[in-house]
């Protein structure tokens, strides 16, 4: 039951997008198509999955007070991988993800899973939460990418959408569109959860990258000094 947990609680409990609200500037960017929604959500998901496993073998090897630092460098080296056979393999995509995809590399979700997860548990259970994060991310790209495109374009992956295509909404495909169906989606989640998917706030100061530049204080000691 314990490893089922570790899988499912990031497509909805603790979704990274939705729920986290983790990673949104790639997720508002490239989220204007499901194909490069998909494509994002996938490259996310490799990095996740092989950089856990690598800090989890680490864990003890890794001196806390470079952890961070530590965290980091094993990340870029499998973003590296990661950009390298996107390039070689599905250049179009490449192209069309842009400076997001080496931007994995800087991204919140794959930094906190790895500093509140991955140090903290064994291999198999870091993989899963790995997988379950990164599943959980794609399908919140999709969703918003599919309603963006489909109102937005009038197709979707691509493929034209009769009466839909001839009438179009440009503003979803721009920042403001984005920024709506985002909320609709949180408030969705909201919703189905009946408000009792998980806090960030929960989390404290554990879950924060940044936690030892500050001395680790609570958000709301953190105003008092």
């Amino acid at each position: 039951m314990k490893k089922l947990a570790n899988l499912t609680r990031g497509i909805l409990k603790e979704n990274p997008v939705l729920v986290l609200v983790l990673g949104t500037c790639p997720t508002l960017a490239v989220s204007t198509q499901a194909t490069n929604a998909i494509g994002m959500g996938l490259a996310a998901t490799a990095v996740l999955v092989c950089s856990n496993i690598a800090i989890s073998l680490l864990r003890n090897v890794i001196p806390d007070k470079v952890r961070i630092p530590c965290y980091i460098v094993v990340i870029a080296g499998f973003v590296t991988v990661v950009q390298m056979v996107v390039e070689a393999y599905a250049y179009s995509l490449y192209q069309a993800l842009g400076i997001y995809l080496p931007l994995i590399v800087v991204n919140c979700i794959i930094l906190g899973r790895a500093e509140m997860f991955a140090n903290k548990n064994g291999v198999g259970d870091s993989a899963l939460d790995g997988i379950g994060m990164g599943v959980g991310f794609t399908l919140a790209l999709l969703a918003m990418a599919t309603i963006r495109e489909i109102f937005g374009n009038g197709t979707w992956f691509g493929m034209a959408i009769p009466a839909l295509s001839e009438n179009t909404i440009s503003i979803m495909t721009m920042a403001p569109g984005g920024f709506v169906v985002f909320g609709l989606l949180i408030a969705l989640v909201n919703k189905l959860t009946k408000g009792k998917a998980i806090k960030k706030t929960e989390f404290g100061c554990e879950g924060c990258p940044s936690a030892a530049a500050c001395g680790k204080l609570k958000c709301g000691e953190a105003g008092d000094n």
